[in-house]
């Protein structure tokens, strides 16, 4: 066999491993887990499916959106930057799951986020839809960063990153829906509201969530270590813990993950309507897009929780830093049949960077306060983001143009791999309390 035969052969080997491996890995971790433990994916993935759809839309019918409510170009940045400072309050939510419990709050986000998605549709004005999808942000954060401590709590330390990535790409699965019914965006009675409208259907599985989760183990065995004190006492304790336990960790981790949302949340929230107004794309060719090029989501997400449970979770994560921030650059930069090229790049090494960081935002820190930092991860992150929209925004005056005003952006993105390799601990195939005991 000649060099170039082989080289084929080689070239076709890898492409079936992409297509069947992700599948072969869902398999095995399924046949891995307890039924319990299967239960808590599937119940979580759902409830991340629904929020990630409502994200999905505001991306997807930004232009829609616009003309409906009579937003200007220039203040697009700022309306959604408003929308995704709903994770400043979702932070109490993470204060009172380390006190009250993970699924009393978590149930109770699920049906606040179902409800403002719902009320979304009925925005008369651009003041009362950004006030609608902050409340429903608000409720989304708080529910996502909930399932990610339910996952890293309840699943074993072997599958935990592997339970994290199945949630990511339910998450995924979520964005794929919300591009499906998107195609019919110019058919549907009353529109982009229709889209949003349809958020009240998840209202229907409340009653077997609520029969399907229980309290997670380690938050019952912490609360019956403080039981001499109330749980509304217990209320500051994660507080004084984030600043007294791991302090360097925290700092690091947001030092790693203002970056990437400064660059990412701007670039992510512009690919449909970049699509749509520079490269000429109609709604529907966007669908098409999402549902062939698109399927990588859900599969980088599978792959990084089996990457990052063998190989070690920095080592993956800034792999896929390093190949989103080159995605990023070709999408916004090339142009006829090289775009969905780029696009696939961005979007599969983004959902290796995701569940990575929300695996290690939720191991590196301890039971008593796992769900405040958590709450405060997603404070920097979402700063981080709307200081990047408020840039880009400015930018987009300067160079008349959003793809250039990304391209700069992305020069803040080398910082976070640096940070990740060398100031935080790897935790994968590590118990919880080895990795962050209590102190």
């Amino acid at each position: 066999m000649d060099s170039s035969t082989r080289t084929n052969s080689r070239f076709v080997d890898s492409w079936i491993w992409a297509l069947v491996a992700p599948w072969k890995i869902l398999r095995e971790g399924r046949r891995q887990l307890t039924t319990y433990e299967w239960r808590v994916v599937a119940v979580l993935g759902t409830a991340n499916f629904i929020d990630s759809y409502d994200i999905a839309i505001l991306g997807l019918a930004l232009p829609q959106i616009q003309e409906g409510l009579a937003i200007a170009e220039s203040q697009v940045g700022a309306l959604t930057a408003i929308i995704r400072l709903g994770v400043l309050p979702a932070l109490l939510f993470t204060l009172l799951a380390d006190s009250l419990g993970r699924r009393r709050v978590l149930l109770l986000t699920i049906l606040g986020f179902t409800l403002a998605t719902f009320i979304t549709a009925f925005a008369a004005n651009k003041s009362q839809f950004a006030a609608f999808q902050f409340v429903a942000r608000m409720f989304i954060v708080a529910e996502g960063m909930l399932a990610v401590v339910v996952i890293a709590e309840e699943i074993r330390a072997r599958h935990r990153g592997w339970g994290i990535g199945v949630l990511s790409a339910f998450g995924a699965l979520g964005h794929g829906l919300a591009s499906v019914i998107f195609a019919l965006v110019e058919i549907l009675p009353y529109g982009w509201r229709a889209l949003y409208a349809l958020g009240a259907l998840p209202l229907l599985l409340l009653a077997w969530f609520r029969r399907s989760l229980r309290e997670t183990r380690r938050f019952v065995a912490y609360r019956e270590r403080v039981n001499d004190q109330s749980a509304w006492r217990t209320a500051v304790v994660p507080v004084k813990h984030l600043i007294r336990m791991y302090p360097g960790r925290l700092i690091a981790l947001c030092a790693a993950l203002f970056p990437v949302a400064f660059t990412l949340d701007a670039a992510l929230i512009f690919v449909s309507k970049t699509l749509q107004q520079t490269h000429g794309y109609a709604p529907a060719q966007v669908t098409v897009l999402f549902l062939t090029v698109g399927v990588a989501a859900p599969l980088g997400n599978l792959l990084a929780g089996w990457l990052g449970d063998r190989w070690g979770r920095k080592r993956v994560l800034v792999a896929a830093m390093i190949t989103n921030a080159l995605g990023l650059l070709a999408f916004y930069n090339w142009s006829g049949p090289l775009v969905p090229v780029a696009f696939g790049v961005m979007l599969f090494s983004l959902q290796i960077v995701s569940p990575l960081f929300a695996a290690l935002g939720a191991e590196l820190f301890p039971t008593s306060y796992r769900s405040t930092a958590s709450g405060v991860r997603q404070v920097v992150m979402t700063i981080g983001g709307a200081i990047g929209l408020w840039v880009e925004g400015n930018l987009y005056s300067y160079f008349g143009s959003h793809p250039a005003a990304i391209t700069a952006l992305v020069l803040a993105l080398p910082v976070a791999p640096l940070i990740v390799w060398f100031w935080l601990p790897e935790t994968a195939k590590r118990e919880l309390d080895e990795v962050s005991p209590e102190r």
